[in-house]
């Protein structure tokens, strides 16, 4: 009888858990996000999937984890190191796992992150940008973060690959920096794609804080249609529709022609939104890219980015860093386009509002609501909405490009 309950333990993870107690950490860590994904309901449509993922994880022998490949692409599959890149994918599926056969089809191999912006292009209207071009500026300053966060992390000794690969998480676009890492600093991908996701999930959180270290009641009341009214009759776009037909022709073409690298993402997101916006010839293609692929893209990136967060992966000093790095690089990035709005406002008659500045981040259209909440509460009637979309998609862009400036460079 002894015997039989002494396999019967052994047969559970409690001996596993008691062996290794750091696991209750990562536990702790999925029941966190996923409190915040369900109650707080931030982005849950992210949060939940990775916090999920990092919940089934870690239980020991479920093999849910993802097996990280090392610089070399080589990984430790029961104390025998094996190339990734030889292994078929039915031999990844059998010796480690679901998950890792996912995470090595869809994301390893960089065909997630493009799919992804194809929805969010599906799911992406350019007009206020286009009504707005003035104030798609505020959408490259919020780069910021993303050079500073690089120069500091080669100081502190990190390889410019890799130093790349974490300033590119205040681009606020995780498809961006999968696609980033993978190209660079492969080895890394676990922790920058949980970093840069979960910054991306507490947006909610971060904008508030930054914007209230940088900006006063008074600027954050500004109100952006009577500063308009100030300048006269705004100009008027006659035909709308033919202009948002061509512009992500245009801009494919032209970033196609500068930065080849950044074809991927930035063709991708533009072809989204040009089969939305042909209208009805193309609607079967718009409402599959923005639905039915788009979801299902979207849970498997999350489970996948979740189960890389195992105890062994997370609980180390590089992980830490790169966390640490990533806030800065997301605070920096907010920073900058508030900034060059108080620059703009000490030379202009008509005045904009820093949080314009603040959302020309990529997580699009989170940070825009955020910033309009937060100027409904100094002023009811300040809807800032639209002005921030304007910058909020123009960072879109823009961290994609800064992306494929850094592949260019650095890969």
């Amino acid at each position: 009888m002894k015997e039989i309950f002494q396999n019967l333990y052994e047969m559970t993870a409690f001996s596993n858990i008691l062996a290794e107690p750091q696991i209750l950490i990562m536990y702790a860590l999925a029941f966190l996000l996923l409190y915040l994904g369900i109650k707080k309901e931030y982005e849950p449509l992210l949060l939940v999937p990775i916090a999920f993922g990092v919940l089934i994880a870690n239980f020991p022998g479920g093999d849910m984890g993802i097996i990280q490949a090392d610089q070399d692409g080589m990984v430790n599959i029961h104390g025998t190191m094996k190339s990734i890149w030889e292994m078929p994918l039915h031999d990844i599926a059998h010796e480690m796992g679901l998950m890792n056969f996912l995470y090595y089809m869809l994301i390893k191999t960089g065909f997630l992150p493009p799919i992804i912006f194809m929805g969010v292009g599906a799911l992406t209207d350019f007009g206020p940008m286009l009504r707005n071009l003035r104030l798609s500026v505020f959408g490259a300053a919020a780069q910021l973060g993303i050079f500073t966060v690089l120069l500091v992390a080669i100081l502190v000794g990190f390889t410019p690959q890799e130093a790349a690969s974490l300033g590119i998480i205040g681009g606020a676009d995780g498809p961006t920096a999968i696609f980033t890492t993978i190209k660079l600093a492969p080895h890394l991908l676990g922790p920058i794609a949980i970093a840069a996701y979960s910054y991306m999930a507490l947006v909610p959180v971060i904008i508030p804080l930054v914007v209230k270290m940088w900006c006063s009641k008074k600027e954050l009341s500004i109100n952006m249609k009577a500063e308009e009214k100030k300048a006269g009759k705004p100009v008027e776009i006659k035909n709308l529709r033919v202009l948002k037909i061509i512009f992500p022709i245009a801009v494919t073409t032209i970033v196609a022609l500068i930065v080849p690298s950044a074809v991927p993402l930035i063709g991708m997101l533009m072809f989204g939104n040009l089969i939305k916006e042909i209208g009805t010839n193309t609607f079967r293609l718009f409402d599959a890219a923005s639905n039915s692929i788009m979801n299902a893209a979207t849970i498997f990136l999350g489970l996948c980015v979740g189960a890389t967060m195992t105890a062994e992966a997370f609980l180390n000093w590089q992980t830490i860093g790169i966390v640490i790095g990533g806030f800065l690089a997301f605070a920096l990035s907010i920073s900058g386009g508030i900034l060059l709005v108080k620059l703009f406002n000490l030379f202009s008659k008509q005045k904009i509002n820093p949080l314009i500045g603040a959302t020309g981040l990529s997580a699009v259209p989170m940070a825009s609501r955020v910033a309009n909440d937060i100027a409904l509460k100094y002023d009811p009637k300040n809807h800032v909405l639209q002005y921030c979309m304007a910058s909020n998609i123009s960072g879109v862009i823009g961290s994609a490009v800064a992306a494929g400036v850094l592949i260019s460079f650095l890969g």
